[in-house]
């Protein structure tokens, strides 16, 4: 899953006295964590985890939608033969990772994961250890250039051939939307046709909301992250996926994206609710 950190300033100390000198603020990615049931998570992020989920309970369920949603993703790009993989915003490695999917189908198929928590980047290279088709790299989303330029990156993608670009539940952490639009056109750029966009993107479109809690909520990610939290419209989530062709089913609800028939539905009755659009998306 991809998460904001990829646009945070990284992990600093934070003096709350003696027992806060060393405490680490929280990000979006070991909340996203915490939301999993993972254990790569500290007490400022379950502080601002919980403050979250007493305002969106549904938060943890999305969270693991938000999950089978990229396995399912994978799995389908792996069905039709991409076999490369870069995953922005890849967060901290929980059950299902990319790579474990990708090279069940594919075994030499090569992952490369961006985030900018170096703890999501630590846990993830000591996962990877004696993989030689995946590596994680710390490096920010909002300097795309700089990730293609990458030489660890140069080393297991080939950009001559197709990839699956994962940016699952990152791009809502950017704020302004002709950056985030930026962002996508400098990656689609070095891709070879046949390259997929797989994206998630939180938004607030047809649900029943109270402005005021959804601005409390975006304050917990402005003063306890490093990153703001901008959910955005259909109408602002369409643009992404310009010089692509939409798979079937389209820009859709997380929870509407090809399900399995082991899917137990809890947004059946009211997809919206599941708060996210998803799409995959082939460069002709």
């Amino acid at each position: 899953m991809s998460t904001g950190d990829n646009l945070g300033k990284g992990v600093t100390s934070v003096g709350n006295g003696a027992q806060g000198a060393h405490q680490k603020p929280a990000t979006a990615a070991r909340m996203y964590d915490y939301y999993l049931g993972g254990i790569h998570n500290f007490p400022a992020d379950q502080e601002a985890a919980k403050a979250m989920l007493e305002r969106s309970p549904l938060i943890r369920t999305i969270a693991r939608y938000n999950r089978a949603y990229l396995s399912r993703a994978v799995r389908y790009l792996t069905s039709i033969g991409v076999r490369q993989f870069l995953d922005l915003g890849s967060g901290i490695p929980t059950e299902g990772n990319v790579h474990e999917i990708a090279q069940a189908d594919i075994p030499d198929a090569r992952v490369v994961y961006v985030d900018i928590d170096p703890e999501a980047v630590s846990e993830s290279l000591e996962m990877l250890a004696g993989n030689q088709y995946a590596t994680a790299i710390r490096a920010n989303v909002r300097e795309p250039q700089a990730i293609l330029d990458n030489p660890q990156v140069g080393k297991l993608i080939d950009f001559s051939q197709p990839v699956g670009l994962l940016m699952v539940a990152v791009l809502h952490f950017v704020e302004d939307n002709d950056e985030a639009w930026g962002i996508v056109r400098t990656l689609r750029s070095a891709l070879a046709p046949g390259s997929h966009l797989v994206l998630a993107h939180t938004t607030v479109d047809e649900l029943v909301f109270d402005p005021e809690l959804l601005k409390r909520s975006q304050e917990i990610y402005r003063r306890q992250t490093s990153t703001p939290l901008t959910p955005r419209k259909r109408s602002d989530v369409v643009p992404f996926f310009d010089g692509f062709e939409l798979v079937e089913p389209g820009i859709t609800w997380l929870n509407q994206w090809r399900p399995g028939p082991d899917l137990v539905d809890e947004f059946k009755d009211n997809p919206q609710m599941s708060s996210f659009y998803v799409g995959v998306g082939r460069l002709a």
